[in-house]
C-alpha cells in the first residue's frame, strides 16, 4: 500500500452510477416528527430522515453485478438455479458443507435454537445479541455472557474486545455440565460491543475447548469479512493473507453459522443457516418448510438468492472492506477528536457513541442513549439507534430492567451508501448537541412491548 492509499484509507473503490435525492427537514417538522414517533428512532418514517444510521441490516447499496444478478431470477418453487449458487457461493467462501436459505438472520437462529436447545438449557457466548437470545429464551435455554471484561469498558482500547474469557468458558462447562451446553454461541465482529472482533489466537483456544467437551460452536457470521480485516491488520501472522482466507479459516473452527446476509452480503433481505453436521442439516430442512419455506429457497425469492451469491463474493474484496472500514473510522476519528466519548477502538460497523459519559448527568433508568439518539435527529435529521437499557431489556426471572455497563448509541455506516461529507455532517451534529448536552432532560417509558422492546417501545420526556 502506497502513501495515498494510507492517507485515504476510507476512499471508495467504486463509482456512483444512480443517486437518491434526500429529503431535507427543518428543526420543527423533526421535533413534530420525533414526538410523534414516541421519541423511538425506529418510528420515524424515514422519508423524515436526512441521513441513516439506524442499522447497517439491508441497507447497503448493491452493485452492477449483483442487480443483473437479479435480472437471472430462477423463480421456481422447487430446485431454483439461484438457491444452486448460493449454495457454492457459501462452501467456496465459507467452507460450510450444507446451507439453508432463510429469510433473513433471525429464521436461521430460530431454527438452530429448536433444533440444539432444550428446556434448561445454558448457550454461553461473548455478548448476547436481542434477537438470538431471544429465541434461546424461546426454546427454554438461558444465554450466559463469557467475553472477557474488557468488552464492557467503552474506554478500554485493546484490539481483539470480542474475544471469549476462556477461563470464563471453562468455569461455566465445569459448573453446568456439557450435557446442559448445547452450543457455544460466537460472534465475529460482536455487535453489542462495538464491532469488536475476536482473534483467530482467541478462536483456535476455544475450538480446543469446544472439541474437548465435545460442544459445537455456531457462528454469527453476520460481519465475519469485518472482523477478518481486523486479524489482518493487527494479528501477527496475517497480514500476508487475504480478507477471504482469514474468512475461510474462521469458518473452519467452528461447526455452523447463522448468516443475516443483509450485513455482509450487501443486500436488501436474506440470510441462511450453514452447517457441517447432516444431522442438523436433515432436521432443519424439515423446520424450514414449517416456518420459511422449501429447502431451496427458505422464504426468498429466486434473484434474492443470487444477489446474496454475488454479494458475498464482493464482501470478501479486499479493496471493499478496506474502504467500508475506513469510512467507519473517519468518523470515529473526526469524533474522537472533538472529544466526543466513544466506544474505543472504533470498530467494525458504526461508530458506538458512550451516552454514559455524553449525558453522565442521566441516570440510567432516565434512558440516557435513547435520549441521545433523538436529540441527535432533531438537530440534524440523523437517525441512530440505542444499544443500552432498552435494548438490553428485562430480565428473564425477575422481571426487572437489566442493566448493561454499555449505554450506546450507535451510529451504523450502511455499506457503500454515503460519503465523507455526510460523514462530516454527522460529526457536526453530533458536536452540537454534545455543546448543549447539560440542558439535556432524559425519558421515561410510557409504551413496552412483549418482545424486543427497543423496536416498538415509545417515550416521553421528563
Amino acid at each position: 500500500m502506497n502513501k495515498q492509499e494510507k492517507r485515504h484509507s476510507w476512499a471508495e473503490p467504486y463509482k456512483i452510477k444512480m443517486v437518491e435525492l434526500l429529503k431535507m427537514t427543518t428543526r420543527e417538522e423533526r421535533e413534530a416528527a420525533i414526538i410523534e414517533a414516541g421519541y423511538n428512532t425506529f418510528l420515524l418514517r424515514s422519508k423524515d430522515v436526512y441521513i441513516d444510521l439506524l442499522t447497517d441490516s439491508g441497507t447497503s447499496a448493491m452493485s452492477d453485478r449483483q442487480w443483473s444478478g437479479m435480472m437471472l431470477g430462477d423463480e421456481a418453487y422447487a430446485g431454483s438455479e439461484n438457491f444452486y449458487h448460493l449454495d457454492d457461493a457459501v462452501k467456496k467462501f465459507y467452507g460450510y458443507k450444507y446451507v439453508i436459505p432463510t429469510h433473513q438472520g433471525r429464521g436461521a437462529e430460530n431454527i438452530i435454537s429448536k433444533i440444539l436447545i432444550k428446556p434448561g438449557d445454558i448457550i454461553p457466548g461473548n455478548m448476547y445479541f436481542t434477537t438470538t437470545r431471544l429465541h434461546q429464551e424461546l426454546a427454554g435455554g438461558k444465554f450466559a455472557d463469557v467475553i472477557i471484561d474488557e468488552a464492557h469498558d467503552p474506554d478500554n482500547e485493546f484490539l481483539f474486545k470480542g474475544n471469549v474469557n476462556i477461563e470464563k468458558l471453562e468455569s461455566l462447562i465445569k459448573t453446568a455440565g456439557a450435557r446442559k451446553i448445547p452450543y457455544i454461541a460466537l460472534a465475529t465482529a460482536v455487535n453489542m460491543a462495538g464491532g469488536q472482533p475476536i482473534s483467530m489466537e482467541n478462536l483456535k483456544a476455544l475450538r480446543e475447548v469446544s472439541l474437548n467437551h465435545g460442544i459445537k460452536i455456531i457462528h454469527d457470521m453476520t460481519r465475519v469479512a469485518e472482523n477478518a480485516f481486523f486479524i489482518q491488520r493487527n494479528e501477527e501472522g496475517y497480514s500476508d493473507k487475504s480478507v477471504s482466507e482469514i474468512v475461510l479459516e474462521i469458518c473452519s473452527l467452528t461447526d455452523g453459522a447463522t448468516m443475516s446476509a443483509k450485513k455482509d452480503a450487501l443486500v436488501n433481505i436474506g440470510g441462511f443457516l450453514a452447517m457441517n453436521d447432516p444431522d442438523i442439516y436433515e432436521e432443519a430442512r424439515n423446520l424450514v418448510v414449517v416456518y420459511e419455506g422449501l429447502h431451496t429457497y427458505g422464504g426468498l425469492a429466486g434473484r434474492d438468492m443470487e444477489a446474496i451469491a454475488i454479494g458475498i463474493e464482493e464482501s470478501v474484496n479486499d479493496d471493499h472492506i478496506r474502504a467500508r472500514i475506513g469510512q467507519v473510522e473517519y468518523l470515529g476519528d473526526l469524533l474522537i477528536n472533538s472529544g466526543i466519548p466513544v466506544v474505543k477502538p472504533i470498530g467494525g460497523h458504526g461508530v458506538f457513541l458512550n451516552a454514559k459519559k455524553f449525558l453522565p448527568h442521566l441516570k440510567q433508568i432516565a434512558f440516557p442513549a435513547q435520549t441521545l439518539a433523538a436529540e441527535i435527529y432533531v438537530d440534524s435529521g440523523v437517525r441512530s439507534m440505542e444499544r443500552g437499557i432498552v435494548s438490553a431489556g428485562r430480565n428473564k426471572d425477575t422481571g426487572e430492567h437489566n442493566f448493561p455497563n454499555l449505554e450506546l448509541v450507535r451510529l451504523t455506516i450502511p455499506r457503500r451508501v454515503y460519503t465523507q461529507a455526510h460523514m462530516e455532517v454527522i460529526a457536526e451534529s453530533i458536536e452540537s448537541v454534545y455543546s448543549n448536552r447539560e440542558n439535556i432532560k432524559g425519558m421515561k417509558m410510557i409504551y413496552e412491548p412483549k418482545y424486543l422492546r427497543f423496536f416498538q417501545a415509545r417515550f416521553e420526556k421528563l
